[in-house]
């Protein structure tokens, strides 16, 4: 069985490895914060084989111009201070799940009702997790 980052396309970094500190994962959570993102929780997945990155960063938005306007806000950010943009992003038209994928780490932005439904953490229990919420 071949593994999944050759099934799907992409190049994962073998040299350097993400580390919460990034300064990718850094600008992603200030980002979200910058537009309030909430109940913000990053999972740490290199411990995982199956994973197909590094990082899961998801977060939640009250409405759709909210999950728009963290996932715009993400880009910019991302793009001006790590010169990276997304290999794929996924639900720009329905605004309920928007994913940004940035090979090593891929953030989901998400209504809370979305995020019930899927359960990320749940599916990836296996994973570290850590919260990111502002007091």
């Amino acid at each position: 069985m071949e593994p999944l980052d050759v099934l799907s396309g992409r190049k994962r970094s073998s040299v350097s490895r993400l580390t919460r500190n990034s300064k990718i994962i850094k600008t992603i959570l200030k980002a979200i914060s910058d537009k309030k993102g909430e109940n913000v929780v990053s999972l740490d997945l290199r411990k995982i084989n199956e994973a197909v990155s590094d990082f899961f960063i998801i977060c939640e938005a009250g409405s759709q111009p909210q999950v728009r306007a963290i996932a715009d806000h993400i880009e910019e950010e991302v793009r001006q201070k790590c010169s990276d943009s997304p290999y794929h992003q996924e639900g720009r038209q329905q605004l309920q799940w928007v994913l940004l994928d940035y090979v090593d780490v891929v953030v989901h932005i998400m209504t809370p009702e979305t995020r019930k439904f899927y359960k990320l953490e749940e599916m990836w229990s296996d994973a570290a997790a850590a919260e990111h919420n502002e007091e």
